[in-house]
C-alpha cells in the first residue's frame, strides 16, 4: 500500500498557531477528512478532495480516512487544537484496532498541535505552571458518573483543572454541576478562568473565583481553568508556581 494517513490539528484559531509540520502535511494531501468547521480553516487547493462530516461521527470519519489511505490516497485527518487531545487521533487508532487487518500496515502519523488549554493559559499568564490535568465535561462518550469521579479525584489531589467541552445547547447544566462538585472540595476563593475563543483575535477572559463563577457565561468555545490552592493573581496575570515554597505576598 502506497497510501498514507496523517492526523493533524489546526491549532486553536490563529493561522500562525498552526504548526509548519501540519501545513506541510495539508499541502501534500490528496484528501482531507474532518468535521466541517475545521476543514473550513484550511485554504482550498486544486485537485484536493474534502470529506466533511458532522461532529458526532468520529469513528465513521476515521474508517473513511483509513479506507482512502488503504486505496493509495494521501489522507490528512483534520482536528482542531491538538489531534491527540479529545480529538481524532484516538478515533483513528480505535478504528485501526477494530477494523481491517491491512489498516495496521498503513503509514500513519500524528502531528502535534496547540491544544485549547495551552492557548487559554497563554491568554492569562501561566495557570498551568504546576501540576494540572484536563477533563472533558462531555458525557457523549462516557458516563456523567465517570466525569464526577474524575472531578472529585482531581480536586482532592489539588490539581489545576482544565475543563474542556463545558457547555452546549444539548448539555447546558454540566458546568454548573461541575462547579458544585468542586466547591465541596476546593476553597471558594480558588481562581477560575473562563477563556472564550482562546488563540484567536476574538479571545475574551473572565477571571473570577470558584465561589462566584457563573456557568452560564461559558459555551462550547470556552475553556475553563480552575486553579489549585497555590494558584494566585498578580495584576491581570494568573499563574501557578512550580514550587510549593513560594509565599504569598
Amino acid at each position: 500500500m502506497s497510501g498514507s494517513l496523517v492526523v493533524v490539528g489546526t491549532g486553536p484559531g490563529k493561522a500562525e498557531l498552526m504548526t509548519p509540520a501540519t501545513q506541510v502535511a495539508l499541502a501534500h494531501a490528496t484528501d482531507l477528512v474532518g468535521y466541517g468547521p475545521y476543514l473550513d480553516r484550511v485554504p482550498p487547493r486544486d485537485g484536493q478532495r474534502r470529506h466533511a462530516s458532522d461532529n458526532r461521527v468520529e469513528l465513521e470519519r476515521a474508517r473513511l480516512a483509513l479506507s482512502l489511505a488503504a486505496a493509495g490516497r494521501r489522507v490528512v485527518v483534520v482536528s482542531g487544537g491538538d489531534p491527540g487531545v479529545f480529538a481524532m487521533a484516538a478515533a483513528v487508532f480505535e478504528a485501526v484496532e477494530s477494523g481491517e487487518a491491512q489498516w495496521r500496515s498503513l503509514d500513519i502519523r500524528v502531528e502535534p498541535g496547540v491544544t485549547a488549554m495551552l492557548a487559554a493559559a497563554a491568554e492569562v499568564g501561566a495557570p498551568l505552571g504546576g501540576d494540572f490535568c484536563a477533563i472533558s465535561l462531555s458525557d457523549n462518550l462516557k458516563s456523567w458518573t465517570t466525569v464526577e469521579r474524575r472531578l472529585k479525584a482531581a480536586a482532592e489531589a489539588d490539581f489545576v483543572i482544565a475543563l474542556y467541552n463545558p457547555a452546549s445547547k444539548a448539555r447546558p447544566t454540566q458546568l454548573g454541576r461541575a462547579f458544585e462538585i468542586l466547591r465541596t472540595i476546593k476553597a471558594a476563593e480558588t481562581p477560575v478562568l473562563l477563556v472564550r475563543a482562546a488563540g484567536t483575535s476574538e479571545a475574551k477572559v473572565i477571571a473570577t473565583t470558584l465561589g462566584a463563577a457563573d456557568p452560564s457565561r461559558a459555551d462550547m468555545r470556552t475553556l475553563v481553568i480552575v486553579g489549585a490552592s497555590t494558584t494566585r493573581q498578580v495584576g491581570r496575570w494568573v499563574y501557578t508556581p512550580r514550587s510549593e515554597r513560594v509565599s504569598r505576598s
